[in-house]
């Protein structure tokens, strides 16, 4: 799938999908529905209001045709306007309209896309129809995946809204849940923690190098914040998830603890357990020399078989 450069508010570049014509077919139905309904019901006013009062049938036509640019012209340049990009079809789809250089649109886009739209796309009063065919072949043939608005315009339309790939979640290795239990995690701060955990999620986008890199600095930094370090021959990946997996157990407790003793609660179940279902509590203190056995051991930085990112639950807006 082609993807565009867009440089957001932040001064941040992101890469979003371009909006092929299978979306944007759907958006444009979803707008053509919208524009049918409002003309039908501005129709009937405009109807019933020159009957009662027996117009001229001059002055019925011209209402007519200021409906038709009413419906067609001047309520999607105005939606788009006003929404930054977005009428209600593309909103429905996770659509946007952006300037070539990613920015948003202003008036003059949506004016020209509109113009374009109203007198050769859709409707295309010159050539209703067979225009619409041309405008979908033009789109396709498009690298930017432009109609001819959009080319007139300067604009482009990207899938704002995509699938998400599911938060990750660091899973406890069984084997290291006794000496996560015993960890002193005051030196974890938010930050580093939410590092970590983004860190694990999109290693498997970074290249082995870079991976390797950023994996290594990140282990050190939790190494010398937490207490007592990891037993010898840990692999880096289960280090990291292990502290992490371990501080989200511990808040989870601390939220419950905090639910349990609200005079607003509701009466619920006992509060979770300290540890972990059926691992056996820690036996002995992990000695001290652990450390320099984890900084010889090889680090991976591989995601495991097994470890995966919970199932997507939604759609996510980068912009």
């Amino acid at each position: 799938m082609a993807r565009e450069r867009v440089i957001t508010g932040e001064a941040v570049e992101v890469e979003l999908p371009l909006a092929r014509l299978g979306t944007r077919t759907i958006a444009l139905l979803i707008d053509i529905l919208v524009q049918f309904t409002l003309g039908l019901i501005l129709a009937w006013a405009i109807t019933v209001l020159f009957v009662s009062f027996r117009a001229d049938q001059a002055i019925a036509a011209a209402a007519f045709v200021g409906l038709v640019v009413l419906v067609f012209l001047i309520w999607p340049v105005t939606f788009e306007t006003l929404s930054r990009g977005r009428s209600p079809g593309k909103f429905a789809m996770g659509l946007r309209v952006v300037r070539d250089d990613g920015g948003p649109i202003r008036f003059r886009h949506a004016l020209v896309r509109g113009l374009v739209s109203l007198v050769i796309e859709w409707p295309g009063l010159l050539a209703p129809g067979v225009s619409l065919v041309a405008g979908a072949w033009i789109l396709l043939l498009s690298p930017r995946a432009k109609r001819i608005g959009d080319l007139a315009a300067g604009t482009i339309v990207l899938q704002e809204r995509i699938p998400g790939r599911g938060r990750y979640v660091a899973a406890m290795p069984p084997a290291l849940a006794p000496w996560a239990a015993s960890l002193d995690l005051t030196g974890v701060s938010d930050d580093l923690a939410l590092t970590v955990r983004q860190f694990l999620s999109r290693a498997h986008e970074l290249l082995p190098g870079p991976r390797a890199a950023i994996g290594q600095q990140l282990a050190e930094e939790v190494l010398a914040a937490i207490s007592p370090p990891p037993p010898p021959g840990t692999s880096g990946w289960w280090f990291l998830a292990a502290v992490i997996a371990e501080r989200r157990r511990r808040e989870e407790q601390r939220l419950a603890r905090q639910r349990a003793l609200s005079p607003f609660a509701h009466p619920a179940g006992p509060p979770p357990a300290a540890g972990y279902p059926g691992v056996p509590p820690l036996p002995a203190p992990v000695p001290a020399g652990a450390a320099a056995g984890f900084a010889a051991a090889p680090a991976s930085w591989e995601r495991p078989a097994g470890d995966e990112p919970a199932p997507a639950t939604g759609f996510t807006a980068p912009l």
